[in-house]
């Protein structure tokens, strides 16, 4: 488990602020944010390379905050691999079994697991330049893990990767943490990983956290402007609220209950709303005419933008749907939406 209290770190211009986080026991945890959020130095004062200023960090109950990194029980895998290149696959994997009091005979035990494990066996012999991205991972993941860490920190190990070679990693992640007992925190700029490996997260923005609970949780209702545009909450309206209704810019939107008080916008998710070429019927609440002014592909979807009024609002499509209904610029559609799909913040 690591508990952080009130943590502060300033480097240079940059600053964490006030940190207060909880990872539960083998859980795995996902803490996100955009680039240069602080999400590298949070992990990396967690791991011991980076003082507190002030606060406090605890792993397995122990204060941890003025421990050496070595002394933490704390495993690393950064992006770029970090193997040592003279080495190969098997001396990369049990260097640091030097630095621990563990006996040959489990040591090999260890090895063989993780190998099994990670699917690397055949590996051994090579040097890391001979090896793909996805088997230089694997091989990160199987070093840091033979010194058996209470906690292993995770610093975007997907995004230097090719797509196939990315999916080959999540699985064998999903994999390691099911079959180990290590505690997992990962550090990612991409929502969608967070989705695919975590129950439970953090978005982090400027230094600050800014949300923190179940991941679909953060995904459906962020608490702010700045999450709400990390997990592709692309429509986001300052609105005024009156009898569970949002007006934004003279369009009022139904909305399932009413707001808190001390909400100001409104958010909707763009796959939730619906393009279509003729009305749709009256039971649909929030029914707008308006004119596609743009479309965009986004790989296997397209970005349809359609202005209502003084409005454009943001939806996805898939390529058969945008074949079938014959959208292009400048044609006039009908979007509409499901009252809760209307979030307040």
């Amino acid at each position: 488990m690591i508990r952080i209290e009130n943590l502060n770190i300033h480097l240079l211009k940059f600053h964490l602020k006030n940190i207060d986080l909880t990872v539960e026991t083998n859980e795995f945890f996902m803490l996100m944010g955009p680039t240069g959020a602080g999400k590298t130095v949070l992990l990396e004062a967690i791991a011991g390379l980076i003082s507190a200023d002030t606060g406090k960090i605890f792993i397995h109950g122990e204060d941890v905050t003025r421990l050496p990194s070595e002394k933490r029980g704390v495993g690393l895998v950064y992006q770029d691999h970090a193997l040592f290149p003279h080495l190969n696959v098997l001396e990369n994997i049990t260097y640091g079994l030097r630095f621990h009091r563990v006996s040959k005979e489990e040591g090999e035990k260890r090895l063989r697991r993780l190998t099994e494990l990670l699917d690397i066996g055949h590996l051994l012999s090579r040097l890391p330049i001979n090896l793909s991205g996805g088997e230089k991972q694997r091989v990160a993941l199987a070093r840091a893990l033979i010194v058996r860490p209470r906690v292993l920190l995770l610093d975007e190990p997907l995004s230097a990767l090719d797509p196939g070679f990315r999916e080959e990693i999540r699985n064998a992640l999903k994999s390691l943490h099911q079959k180990t007992d290590t505690t997992f925190l990962m550090v990612t700029h991409d929502f969608g990983e967070a989705l695919a490996l975590a129950d439970r997260g953090a978005v982090i923005d400027h230094g600050a956290i800014e949300q923190v609970g179940a991941i679909h949780e953060i995904f459906q209702r962020p608490c702010s402007g700045s999450v709400a545009d990390f997990v592709g909450m692309k429509n986001l309206f300052e609105a005024r609220f009156q009898d569970g209704t949002a007006d934004v810019c003279g369009i009022r939107m139904r909305m399932n209950g009413a707001p808190e008080k001390h909400h100001r916008y409104v958010a909707i998710r763009p796959e939730d709303i619906t393009v279509a070429r003729n009305s749709l019927p009256s039971t649909h609440e929030n029914t707008l005419p308006g004119v596609v002014t743009s479309i965009t592909s986004q790989g296997f979807t397209y970005e349809v933008h359609v202005k209502a009024g003084a409005v454009t609002f943001k939806t996805l499509v898939t390529k058969k749907s945008l074949v079938n209904k014959e959208i292009r610029e400048g044609l006039e559609v009908f979007i509409s939406f499901d009252p809760p799909s209307v979030h307040t913040f």
